[in-house]
């Protein structure tokens, strides 16, 4: 049995035949170059990435990293990571606070347990960052990991 032939109209002076299987090749080649692009789209307008306590102390070390701490000045007495800033994400200034930071440079930000900084990671992104690294678990998750924290003079 014969597939049947379809008509495309390509312009209004030239019609061509195709078959059906040739039209589905072409709507799948679509398909796949459309999800390609719209993918990568995202990636360029910033990306959150979520890491362990594992993979942000090497991050700390290779890279040129700004260190943000976003829980309140009460909670960092308790203590805190290394060479963090401290930007309390329920200040009023919070806004403000994050433009003195360099949107060009990634940005690890953690809180307690990663709720505050999922919430802040999406801020920041709004506002230009290229890339944000968020900690999961928070610095719950780093101390349960048995890793260092400097105390609050």
């Amino acid at each position: 049995m014969e597939r049947p032939i379809y008509t495309i109209k390509y312009h209004s002076f030239l019609y061509k035949k195709v078959k059906p299987h040739i039209m589905n090749r072409y709507l799948l080649i679509f398909i796949i170059a459309s999800v390609f692009l719209t993918s990568c789209k995202d990636k360029a307008d910033g990306e959150i990435i979520l890491v362990t306590p594992e993979e942000m102390q090497s991050l700390m070390e290779l890279e040129e990293v700004q260190l943000v701490d976003v829980r309140t000045a009460k909670e960092r007495e308790d203590g805190f990571i290394k060479n963090s800033q401290n930007i309390d994400w329920y200040s009023p200034t919070f806004e403000s606070d994050i433009e003195n930071l360099d949107k060009t440079k990634p940005v690890i930000i953690y809180c307690r347990s990663g709720k505050r900084s999922a919430e802040c990671a999406e801020k920041l992104i709004e506002a230009g960052f290229v890339k944000v690294y968020d900690l999961e678990g928070g610095i719950t998750q780093w101390l349960y990991e048995d890793r260092a924290i400097e105390l609050a003079n």
